[in-house]
Protein backbone atom coordinates (compact mmCIF):
# COMPACT_ATOMS: atom_id res chain seq x y z
CA UNK A 1 0.00 0.00 0.00
CA UNK A 2 1.58 3.26 -1.04
CA UNK A 3 -0.20 6.95 -2.28
CA UNK A 4 1.21 8.48 -4.52
CA UNK A 5 2.66 11.14 -2.15
CA UNK A 6 5.03 14.20 -3.16
CA UNK A 7 7.58 14.80 -0.14
CA UNK A 8 8.41 18.44 0.31
CA UNK A 9 10.99 19.47 3.42
CA UNK A 10 9.91 21.93 5.80
CA UNK A 11 11.22 23.87 8.49
CA UNK A 12 8.98 22.73 11.53
CA UNK A 13 6.72 19.92 11.34
CA UNK A 14 3.17 20.79 11.98
CA UNK A 15 3.26 23.19 9.72
CA UNK A 16 5.02 21.28 6.60
CA UNK A 17 2.97 17.95 7.44
CA UNK A 18 -0.36 20.75 7.25
CA UNK A 19 1.00 21.90 4.05
CA UNK A 20 1.86 18.92 2.60
CA UNK A 21 -0.95 17.23 3.41
CA UNK A 22 -3.27 20.48 1.47
CA UNK A 23 -0.94 20.15 -1.56
CA UNK A 24 -1.59 16.52 -1.52
CA UNK A 25 -5.30 17.23 -1.54
CA UNK A 26 -5.18 20.22 -3.71
CA UNK A 27 -4.79 22.99 -1.84
CA UNK A 28 -1.41 24.78 -3.17
CA UNK A 29 -0.38 26.70 0.55
CA UNK A 30 3.11 27.15 1.84
CA UNK A 31 4.39 26.65 5.28
CA UNK A 32 4.89 30.21 6.09
CA UNK A 33 1.25 30.89 5.32
CA UNK A 34 0.21 27.77 7.54
CA UNK A 35 1.71 29.19 10.49
CA UNK A 36 0.49 32.70 10.24
CA UNK A 37 -2.53 32.11 9.58
CA UNK A 38 -2.62 29.38 12.35
CA UNK A 39 -1.30 31.79 14.77
CA UNK A 40 2.03 29.92 14.92
CA UNK A 41 3.73 32.36 16.54
CA UNK A 42 3.39 32.23 20.49
CA UNK A 43 5.65 32.07 24.01
CA UNK A 44 4.53 30.11 27.04
CA UNK A 45 6.17 29.65 29.94
CA UNK A 46 5.04 26.32 31.77
CA UNK A 47 7.34 26.03 35.03
CA UNK A 48 4.57 23.33 36.36
CA UNK A 49 5.22 21.06 33.50
CA UNK A 50 8.80 19.73 33.37
CA UNK A 51 9.79 18.20 29.57
CA UNK A 52 13.49 16.59 29.67
CA UNK A 53 13.58 17.75 33.57
CA UNK A 54 13.19 21.38 33.08
CA UNK A 55 10.06 23.79 33.02
CA UNK A 56 7.98 23.75 29.94
CA UNK A 57 9.37 26.97 27.08
CA UNK A 58 7.52 26.69 24.01
CA UNK A 59 7.46 29.44 21.24
CA UNK A 60 4.32 27.68 19.51
CA UNK A 61 0.87 26.83 20.55
CA UNK A 62 -0.40 23.36 21.39
CA UNK A 63 -0.01 20.42 19.53
CA UNK A 64 -2.46 20.28 16.53
CA UNK A 65 -3.94 24.35 16.87
CA UNK A 66 -2.12 25.54 14.25
CA UNK A 67 -3.85 22.75 12.33
CA UNK A 68 -7.01 23.17 13.74
CA UNK A 69 -7.38 27.28 13.22
CA UNK A 70 -6.12 27.24 9.84
CA UNK A 71 -8.42 24.75 8.98
CA UNK A 72 -11.25 26.95 10.76
CA UNK A 73 -10.22 29.90 9.31
CA UNK A 74 -10.25 28.54 5.58
CA UNK A 75 -13.26 26.53 5.90
CA UNK A 76 -11.36 22.83 6.03
CA UNK A 77 -12.61 19.73 7.89
CA UNK A 78 -10.09 17.60 9.22
CA UNK A 79 -10.88 14.49 10.93
CA UNK A 80 -8.76 14.05 13.99
CA UNK A 81 -8.77 10.59 16.18
CA UNK A 82 -6.85 9.19 19.63
CA UNK A 83 -7.10 5.51 20.68
CA UNK A 84 -6.71 3.89 24.12
CA UNK A 85 -5.20 0.78 22.17
CA UNK A 86 -2.29 -0.13 19.46
CA UNK A 87 -4.30 -2.11 18.06
CA UNK A 88 -6.86 0.26 17.14
CA UNK A 89 -5.13 2.25 16.31
CA UNK A 90 -3.17 0.38 13.94
CA UNK A 91 -6.59 -0.87 11.83
CA UNK A 92 -7.69 2.59 11.98
CA UNK A 93 -4.31 3.66 10.22
CA UNK A 94 -4.31 0.87 7.97
CA UNK A 95 -7.62 1.43 6.45
CA UNK A 96 -6.61 5.03 5.89
CA UNK A 97 -3.39 3.53 3.84
CA UNK A 98 -5.94 0.87 1.66
CA UNK A 99 -7.37 4.21 0.62
CA UNK A 100 -4.70 5.24 -0.50
CA UNK A 101 -5.27 8.57 2.42
CA UNK A 102 -1.41 10.29 3.67
CA UNK A 103 -2.49 10.46 7.21
CA UNK A 104 -1.15 12.76 9.85
CA UNK A 105 0.02 11.76 13.29
CA UNK A 106 1.24 13.17 16.51
CA UNK A 107 4.55 10.90 17.71
CA UNK A 108 7.23 10.96 20.45
CA UNK A 109 10.54 11.88 19.36
CA UNK A 110 12.64 9.96 21.74
CA UNK A 111 12.08 6.57 19.54
CA UNK A 112 12.22 7.98 16.06
CA UNK A 113 15.70 5.53 14.95
CA UNK A 114 16.03 7.88 11.56
CA UNK A 115 16.38 10.98 14.18
CA UNK A 116 20.29 11.56 14.59
CA UNK A 117 20.99 10.56 18.23
CA UNK A 118 21.53 14.16 19.72
CA UNK A 119 18.23 15.05 18.69
CA UNK A 120 16.19 12.11 20.47
CA UNK A 121 15.19 13.43 23.47
CA UNK A 122 11.09 12.92 25.28
CA UNK A 123 9.29 15.12 23.55
CA UNK A 124 5.52 14.00 22.29
CA UNK A 125 5.07 17.03 19.90
CA UNK A 126 6.44 16.08 16.99
CA UNK A 127 4.18 15.44 13.80
CA UNK A 128 4.99 13.29 10.46
CA UNK A 129 3.23 11.97 7.46
CA UNK A 130 2.46 8.12 6.80
CA UNK A 131 2.03 7.43 3.20
CA UNK A 132 2.55 3.85 2.80
CA UNK A 133 3.42 0.45 4.49
CA UNK A 134 4.75 -2.61 3.45
CA UNK A 135 5.28 -5.94 5.17
CA UNK A 136 7.81 -4.94 7.86
CA UNK A 137 7.57 -1.28 7.53
CA UNK A 138 5.52 2.30 7.11
CA UNK A 139 6.08 4.56 4.90
CA UNK A 140 6.87 8.07 6.14
CA UNK A 141 7.20 11.35 5.06
CA UNK A 142 8.61 13.95 7.89
CA UNK A 143 8.81 17.53 6.98
CA UNK A 144 11.76 17.98 8.60
CA UNK A 145 13.71 15.56 6.82
CA UNK A 146 15.21 15.98 3.15
CA UNK A 147 13.91 12.19 2.21
CA UNK A 148 11.25 10.35 2.53
CA UNK A 149 11.99 7.28 5.86
CA UNK A 150 10.37 4.26 7.44
CA UNK A 151 9.87 2.63 10.56
CA UNK A 152 9.08 -0.59 11.58
CA UNK A 153 5.54 -1.93 12.36
CA UNK A 154 6.81 -2.09 16.13
CA UNK A 155 8.54 1.35 16.40
CA UNK A 156 5.66 3.37 14.91
CA UNK A 157 3.63 1.62 17.58
CA UNK A 158 6.13 2.89 20.17
CA UNK A 159 6.32 6.49 18.91
CA UNK A 160 2.42 6.76 18.75
CA UNK A 161 2.09 6.00 22.18
CA UNK A 162 4.96 7.56 23.49
CA UNK A 163 4.31 8.27 27.80
CA UNK A 164 4.65 11.69 29.48
CA UNK A 165 3.81 14.80 28.77
CA UNK A 166 1.48 15.72 25.62
CA UNK A 167 1.71 12.16 25.20
CA UNK A 168 0.15 11.58 21.55
CA UNK A 169 -2.34 8.39 22.11
CA UNK A 170 -2.54 7.21 19.10
CA UNK A 171 -3.35 10.43 16.99
CA UNK A 172 -4.16 10.30 13.74
CA UNK A 173 -5.17 13.32 11.80
CA UNK A 174 -5.96 14.05 7.34
CA UNK A 175 -8.14 16.80 5.75
CA UNK A 176 -11.63 14.79 4.71
CA UNK A 177 -12.69 18.24 3.50
CA UNK A 178 -11.72 21.34 0.95
CA UNK A 179 -13.70 24.00 -0.63
CA UNK A 180 -13.28 24.88 -4.47
CA UNK A 181 -12.65 28.34 -3.11
CA UNK A 182 -10.79 29.20 0.05
CA UNK A 183 -10.54 33.25 1.80
CA UNK A 184 -7.00 33.82 1.95
CA UNK A 185 -7.36 37.81 3.26
CA UNK A 186 -10.28 36.73 5.52
CA UNK A 187 -7.78 33.92 7.09
CA UNK A 188 -4.56 36.06 7.25
CA UNK A 189 -6.18 39.24 9.03
CA UNK A 190 -7.73 36.66 11.40
CA UNK A 191 -4.55 34.64 12.09
CA UNK A 192 -2.55 37.99 12.77
CA UNK A 193 -5.12 39.41 14.90
CA UNK A 194 -4.68 36.09 16.69
CA UNK A 195 -1.29 36.23 17.54
CA UNK A 196 -1.39 39.56 18.68
CA UNK A 197 -3.72 39.04 20.95
CA UNK A 198 -1.21 36.31 22.08
CA UNK A 199 1.53 37.99 22.11
CA UNK A 200 0.49 41.11 23.95
CA UNK A 201 -1.67 38.92 26.35
CA UNK A 202 -1.91 40.26 30.03
CA UNK A 203 -0.93 36.97 31.47
CA UNK A 204 2.45 36.87 33.11
CA UNK A 205 4.07 33.98 31.59
CA UNK A 206 2.54 34.50 28.15
CA UNK A 207 3.85 36.30 24.78
CA UNK A 208 6.16 39.34 26.09
CA UNK A 209 5.46 39.31 29.59
CA UNK A 210 6.19 35.57 29.61
CA UNK A 211 9.74 36.47 27.74
CA UNK A 212 10.16 39.55 30.56
CA UNK A 213 8.94 36.44 33.93
CA UNK A 214 11.82 33.91 31.89
CA UNK A 215 14.56 37.10 32.26
CA UNK A 216 13.53 37.59 35.61
CA UNK A 217 14.06 34.06 36.11
CA UNK A 218 17.52 33.46 34.29
CA UNK A 219 18.42 36.22 36.98
CA UNK A 220 17.43 34.04 40.14
CA UNK A 221 18.07 30.21 39.07
CA UNK A 222 21.62 30.35 39.69
CA UNK A 223 21.26 31.84 43.52
CA UNK A 224 18.32 29.25 43.68
CA UNK A 225 19.12 26.17 41.69
CA UNK A 226 22.86 26.51 41.41
CA UNK A 227 24.64 26.72 37.74
CA UNK A 228 23.92 23.20 36.80
CA UNK A 229 21.09 23.13 37.41
CA UNK A 230 20.44 26.65 35.85
CA UNK A 231 22.91 25.53 33.07
CA UNK A 232 20.12 22.92 31.82
CA UNK A 233 17.56 24.79 31.82
CA UNK A 234 19.08 27.32 29.47
CA UNK A 235 20.05 24.59 27.43
CA UNK A 236 16.39 23.24 27.39
CA UNK A 237 15.44 26.51 26.21
CA UNK A 238 17.85 26.83 23.39
CA UNK A 239 16.88 23.51 22.09
CA UNK A 240 13.23 24.24 22.01
CA UNK A 241 14.12 27.39 20.28
CA UNK A 242 16.76 26.33 17.81
CA UNK A 243 16.28 22.89 17.73
CA UNK A 244 13.24 21.16 17.40
CA UNK A 245 12.14 21.92 14.17
CA UNK A 246 11.43 25.74 13.86
CA UNK A 247 13.40 26.66 11.77
CA UNK A 248 15.55 29.11 13.99
CA UNK A 249 14.94 32.17 15.82
CA UNK A 250 11.97 30.63 17.82
CA UNK A 251 9.52 30.48 14.61
CA UNK A 252 10.16 34.15 13.98
CA UNK A 253 12.02 33.89 10.68
CA UNK A 254 9.15 31.96 9.35
CA UNK A 255 6.59 34.50 10.76
CA UNK A 256 8.90 37.03 8.82
CA UNK A 257 8.54 34.84 5.36
CA UNK A 258 4.51 34.41 6.15
CA UNK A 259 4.40 38.42 6.91
CA UNK A 260 6.20 39.14 3.42
CA UNK A 261 3.60 36.76 1.53
CA UNK A 262 0.46 38.34 3.31
CA UNK A 263 1.80 41.56 2.35
CA UNK A 264 1.40 40.90 -1.50
CA UNK A 265 -2.06 38.99 -0.77
CA UNK A 266 -3.78 41.79 1.43
CA UNK A 267 -1.92 44.94 -0.92
CA UNK A 268 -0.31 45.66 2.48
CA UNK A 269 3.17 47.25 2.11
CA UNK A 270 3.63 48.13 6.16
CA UNK A 271 3.16 44.28 6.26
CA UNK A 272 6.67 44.13 3.75
CA UNK A 273 8.17 46.40 6.50
CA UNK A 274 7.14 44.76 9.40
CA UNK A 275 8.48 41.24 7.75
CA UNK A 276 12.02 43.17 7.68
CA UNK A 277 11.51 44.08 11.57
CA UNK A 278 10.41 40.89 12.46
CA UNK A 279 13.25 39.16 10.96
CA UNK A 280 15.78 41.29 12.71
CA UNK A 281 14.09 40.42 15.93
CA UNK A 282 14.91 37.02 14.93
CA UNK A 283 18.31 37.58 14.58
CA UNK A 284 18.45 38.67 18.53
CA UNK A 285 17.11 35.43 19.68
CA UNK A 286 19.63 33.80 17.93
CA UNK A 287 22.26 36.13 19.46
CA UNK A 288 20.35 34.94 22.63
CA UNK A 289 20.92 31.14 21.93
CA UNK A 290 24.01 31.67 20.89
CA UNK A 291 25.27 33.62 24.13
CA UNK A 292 23.08 30.76 26.30
CA UNK A 293 24.73 28.13 25.18
CA UNK A 294 28.08 29.69 25.57
CA UNK A 295 27.28 29.83 28.99
CA UNK A 296 25.75 26.42 29.35
CA UNK A 297 29.02 24.55 27.77
CA UNK A 298 31.15 26.57 30.29
CA UNK A 299 32.57 28.93 27.44
CA UNK A 300 31.78 32.12 28.18
CA UNK A 301 34.29 34.63 29.35
CA UNK A 302 32.06 37.26 30.51
CA UNK A 303 31.53 38.35 34.08
CA UNK A 304 28.10 38.17 35.07
CA UNK A 305 27.01 36.38 32.45
CA UNK A 306 23.50 35.35 33.76
CA UNK A 307 22.59 38.59 34.03
CA UNK A 308 23.79 40.25 30.87
CA UNK A 309 21.69 37.14 28.77
CA UNK A 310 18.84 37.71 31.31
CA UNK A 311 19.05 41.57 29.72
CA UNK A 312 19.53 40.32 26.25
CA UNK A 313 16.28 38.62 26.75
CA UNK A 314 14.36 41.79 28.12
CA UNK A 315 15.61 43.76 25.21
CA UNK A 316 14.19 41.15 22.68
CA UNK A 317 10.71 41.20 24.90
CA UNK A 318 10.97 45.05 24.30
CA UNK A 319 11.21 45.07 20.47
CA UNK A 320 8.60 41.92 20.38
CA UNK A 321 5.98 44.39 21.87
CA UNK A 322 6.42 47.19 20.06
CA UNK A 323 6.44 44.69 16.87
CA UNK A 324 3.09 43.11 17.99
CA UNK A 325 1.69 46.75 18.60
CA UNK A 326 2.52 48.03 15.20
CA UNK A 327 1.33 45.13 13.27
CA UNK A 328 -1.94 45.14 15.41
CA UNK A 329 -2.36 48.61 13.78
CA UNK A 330 -0.95 47.57 10.44
CA UNK A 331 -3.86 44.92 10.17
CA UNK A 332 -6.22 47.47 11.49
Amino acid sequence: MEANFTHHQSAHCENGVASNLLKHNGLTISEPMVFGIGSGLFFVYLPFIKVNYAPAISYRPMPGQIFTKLAKRLGLKIKRQKFSSVSNANKALDENLKKNIPTGLQVGVYNLSYFPEEYRFHFNAHNLIVYGKTVTNYLISDPVMENVTTLSHAELNKVRFAKGAFAPRGQMYYPIHIPKEVDFKSAIIKGINNTCRDMLAPVPIIGVRGIKYVAKQIRKWPIKYGTKKTNHYLAQMVRMQEEIGTGGGGFRFIYAAFLQEASVILENENLQELSLEMTAIGDLWRDFAVNASRVFKNRSIREDEYNIIADELFAIANKEEEFFKKLKKAIN
